[in-house]
């Protein structure tokens, strides 16, 4: 079967588990990045078999905007403003439509993840943001097994630095909720920097549009109440096992007349 960059495909031998899009072919070795998944991959030319399978943003889109339910007769309602700094601009792209189409003001920078911590200080100033999120890619290097390595991560030594970063421009996590990690990233490190939600406890990959969900519902979350953080936790795509956090409040004003 010939393949081509673009293509979208999975793996014979991890069971064609997760869908890939072919970035790259050198010879009869193939480089592969996750459709939905936050995750880079590599396999042989023979080890694939093509996909018809298509993004699932729409569902996630619709599912998000039937949860959102307001008085819209009497109040109006400010929802808090977003900066999404991602490692990717593919997944930027596609978490930067999911904050438009539920109406949430927010900016998007693309920076490498070793290069976030020399500029997050910076775009917060710029942008004042209520919401953070740090993400990208991440992987854990099952060496030695040692989950509380930051060694054995390929970024989350990078993610740990830019949280700290962003504690210096705003301490308090109810006045800049951040929220820090991709795939497999060391959750319980992330969480002690700062950030009030991390992936990933139980060290797995997560959906390209985890981070943005985490953030759009704390976006949408009023700030004087606390979020109910286990039913937060389970709009993501694998629940706990991909994302966990703090309670916290909400960033949106509620007013009124309308």
């Amino acid at each position: 079967m010939n393949f081509k960059v673009g293509d979208i495909v999975t793996r014979n031998s991890h069971h064609n588990d997760i869908v890939f899009k072919i970035i790259s072919i050198n010879n009869d070795v193939v480089y592969l990045k996750g459709v939905d998944l936050r995750i880079y991959a590599d396999a042989f030319i023979n080890d694939l078999t093509k996909s018809s399978v298509n993004s699932d943003d729409e569902l996630i889109i619709r599912d998000s905007l039937n949860t959102i339910k307001f008085d819209r007769d009497n109040y109006f309602y400010l929802p808090g403003k977003i900066l999404h700094i991602d490692g990717d601009n593919e997944y930027l792209d596609r978490c930067m439509n999911f904050y438009k189409k539920l109406g949430i003001k927010a900016n998007g920078i693309t920076l490498s993840e070793d290069k976030i911590k020399k500029k997050v200080f910076e775009l917060l100033n710029e942008y004042r943001p209520d919401v953070l999120v740090i993400t990208g890619h991440d992987a854990f290097y099952n060496r030695t097994d040692d989950k509380s390595d930051l060694n054995n991560y390929l970024n989350s030594s990078n993610f740990m630095l830019a949280i700290k970063e962003a504690r210096k421009y705003e301490r308090n996590q109810d006045k800049l909720i951040i929220i820090a990690g991709a795939c497999q990233s060391d959750y319980e490190e992330l969480i002690k920097a700062g950030a009030n939600f991390a992936s990933s406890p139980k060290r797995i990959n997560i959906h390209a549009l985890d981070p943005a969900i985490i953030a759009s519902s704390v976006a949408f979350s009023d700030r004087n109440q606390s979020i109910d953080l286990i039913n937060l936790i389970k709009k993501t795509k694998y629940g706990s096992d991909g994302i966990g956090g703090i309670i916290t409040n909400g960033t949106m004003y509620v007013g009124f007349p309308r």
